[in-house]
């Protein structure tokens, strides 16, 4: 094994073209998957490139460096659009593991628990992809994520950056998280609502985004196009809203409870958001 450690996005895309690389960057969810004994031929760590670990706000866009963890986002000046996301930064296991993890690396680990992906859905969020043989892409996050630990990275590419249309000024949000404990935990289910109200407290606009009931993280447009127009208090969701999803059961919860616990939290998330 060799463990590469550039200070260039150039050198890096060169390693990555390697046979067998892989990216590290803070390493919280490579080695707990790493079989035993096994490994890649390189490790490409990204922690150094100049540029990666910025995140950037101008008048159209927000950019979140692929090597940025998940402490600069709550530490960071964000609009209130962002506040769902600095909400599940703090649940991102340990503030040790938060002092580590990048966001980047939540993306590109494609659980269909990870806590950073409904928020950044809920914010239209894209990601941006290099490599020394494509270039430089983007796609949405919703293109990204393909299914449980699969995403649509070519061998030779990595994520750079996580870019983000600026929300409206009005815009807030909210995240809402069920586990065993507070901490350090698999969600068993997790929303995020980005909404934003007219002057009479109505609805305008509402994204909505599950996560851990279905493979990969989903925006439900059938729940926010429901509450277009309501006021929050007067928001009821119904079972049928939520046909969309497909939760397992498994040892921290059945199918059936976690839908009842979601229409639940997005009622809560659309709610706390909406009466800011």
């Amino acid at each position: 094994m060799t463990y590469h450690s550039p200070t260039d996005l150039a050198s890096a895309l060169d390693n990555l073209a390697l046979t067998g690389s892989k990216v590290v960057a803070g390493g919280t969810d490579l080695y707990p998957a790493k079989e035993q004994g096994r490994g890649p031929d390189h490790f490409v760590d990204v922690s150094r490139i100049e540029g990666l670990a910025d995140l950037e706000a101008a008048d159209t866009e927000i950019r979140i460096g692929a090597a940025v963890t998940w402490t600069q986002i709550v530490r960071a000046e964000l609009p209130p659009a962002f506040d769902a996301l600095k909400q599940a930064a703090r649940e991102v296991g340990s503030v040790q593991i938060q002092n580590a993890a990048t966001v980047a690396g939540n993306l590109c680990n494609a659980s269909p628990a990870a806590d950073g992906v409904p928020p950044l859905l809920c914010l239209n969020s894209e990601v941006e992809l290099s490599s020394a043989s494509l270039g430089v892409r983007r796609l949405p996050l919703s293109d990204f994520i393909l299914g449980v630990r699969r995403t649509a990275l070519a061998d030779d590419e990595m994520m750079t950056a996580i870019v983000i249309p600026t929300p409206p000024a009005k815009a807030h949000s909210a995240f809402e998280k069920l586990g065993s404990r507070k901490y350090m935990v698999i969600s068993i289910t997790m929303t995020a609502a980005v909404v934003e109200c007219d002057d009479d407290g109505c609805i305008l606009s509402a994204q909505v985004a599950v996560g851990a009931c279905s493979p990969v993280a989903q925006r439900l447009p059938a729940v926010e196009q429901a509450v277009i127009g309501l006021k929050p208090e007067d928001i009821i969701l119904t079972p049928e809203l939520f046909a969309s999803l497909s939760p397992i059961s498994d040892v921290r919860g059945s199918s059936d409870f976690r839908v009842d616990v979601v229409v639940e939290q997005c009622r809560r998330a659309i709610q706390k958001a909406a009466k800011h």
